[in-house]
């Protein structure tokens, strides 16, 4: 039952505590806006920080806005995956305040004074832990007879916990002045065993179900996708240029095939299961372009700055996310999953954002002058978020249609 009012003495943030995913939701886009601006500001030399720039950048990504909205979706449909009992409020809201605790102390050290950023990314650890130590008690006392993917996505969050150690330590160490060249190995896992492989396992569960479509996986098809993305990840960490090519092209090719053999209706669904399917095949096309530019790098001796990852990470993940995160913000609001002209434009200015990224990357690849282009990106993904938050806010804080 949810909290609709406020008429009997309630508080009127009552219904904005009830469910976890309106905590989780609503400060992601809140962290989505404040951790792109010192990125943006002091890659244009108007802000000096105390961190790197992409070390800070990776981190806040990987374990403050995207580890929110995993968070959020998770510790509402974990237990319904396992079969439990919901999550009691006094967890999710203790697990909430670690997270905002630490990372508001991280921006404010990378902003100021380099030890406070060390203590956020340590309170925001303990919070990432906390939430992973309870999924492990939710999955082993759950009664779900079929447990494989919980067990993956227990999986992924132990790479992104592997991943958030290496980060900590990196950043500890860098402030003593070592290098042990952690940052390709804790992005490397980072960013494809946690961030694209536990969204991968949720898209791959949840897609054919709100699509109505049944599916027949191979029987180690999961294994499969993990086995290749840990290859990526050691290749990516490790700079084996020619490995990663090859696992590359494998992986896009597996999953092309399998997400095909699906049949999914996707020229024929309404526009809140499109942008699902669309960021679906993001995955395969982003990792395939990858690969091509990780050939033109080879070729033409330059750098396309990331351009695949930021394919997968934009286009795929992103897009899930907008696509996730309307559908279920309306439908535990109680409202039918339907989306309107507001909706639809920011599922199209997800990938106008995914489309200034990728040109900012293949531009400064073939040497042409668009450093502008990364500006506009980082501001087209601002003003993505902020419009997001404007629609679905309401919904999230009061249970009400957003303007």
């Amino acid at each position: 039952m949810h909290i609709t009012s406020n008429n009997h003495g309630e508080s009127r943030f009552a219904y904005f505590f009830s469910q976890p995913h309106q905590l989780f939701f609503l400060m992601g886009v809140v962290w989505s806006v404040i951790a792109m601006l010192p990125f943006m500001l002091g890659h244009n030399e108007i802000l000096t920080l105390k961190l790197d720039g992409t070390v800070f950048h990776a981190y806040t990504m990987l374990f403050v806005v995207f580890s929110h909205f995993f968070h959020g979706f998770l510790l509402t449909t974990f237990p319904r995956f396992c079969m439990t009992q919901p999550v009691p409020q006094p967890l999710y809201i203790r697990l909430f305040a670690l997270y905002e605790v630490g990372a508001l102390l991280f921006v404010l050290g990378t902003l100021f004074f380099a030890p406070l950023a060390i203590l956020g990314a340590l309170a925001t650890f303990a919070g990432h832990l906390f939430a992973v130590s309870n999924f492990r008690i939710i999955y082993k006392v759950g009664e779900s007879p079929e447990k494989s993917d919980p067990f993956w996505l227990l999986v992924a969050h132990a790479s992104g916990l592997t991943a958030h150690l290496l980060f900590i330590a990196g950043i500890m160490l860098d402030a003593f002045g070592t290098d042990i060249g952690w940052m390709p190995l804790g992005i490397g896992i980072g960013f494809w065993l946690y961030l694209i492989f536990l969204t991968f396992v949720v898209a791959q569960r949840m897609i054919p179900f709100f699509s109505h479509v049944m599916v027949t996986k191979p029987q180690r098809f999961i294994y499969i996708v993990f086995a290749l993305f840990s290859l990526k990840a050691l290749a990516f960490a490790f700079d084996i240029v020619f490995l990663d090519i090859v696992v590359t092209i494998a992986l896009s090719s597996y999953l092309f095939k399998e997400f095909l053999s699906w049949k999914l209706p996707v020229f024929t669904s309404p526009a809140i299961l499109w942008v699902l399917h669309l960021g679906l095949f993001w995955l395969p096309t982003g990792l395939l372009i990858d690969a091509v530019t990780r050939i033109g790098e080879i070729w033409l001796h330059t750098s396309f700055l990331f351009a695949g990852m930021h394919l997968v990470a934009i286009g795929f993940v992103t897009t899930i996310l907008i696509g996730f995160g309307t559908r279920v913000t309306l439908g535990h609001s109680g409202q039918v999953p339907h989306a309107d002209k507001i909706s639809i434009g920011l599922f199209w200015l997800t990938e106008i954002v995914v489309l200034a990224r990728f040109l900012y990357s293949l531009g400064m690849g073939l040497g042409l002058d668009i450093g502008w282009l990364f500006d506009l990106s980082a501001t087209l993904w601002i003003l993505l978020f902020i419009a997001w938050g404007w629609k679905f806010g309401p919904t999230l804080l009061f249970g009400k249609r957003g303007a």
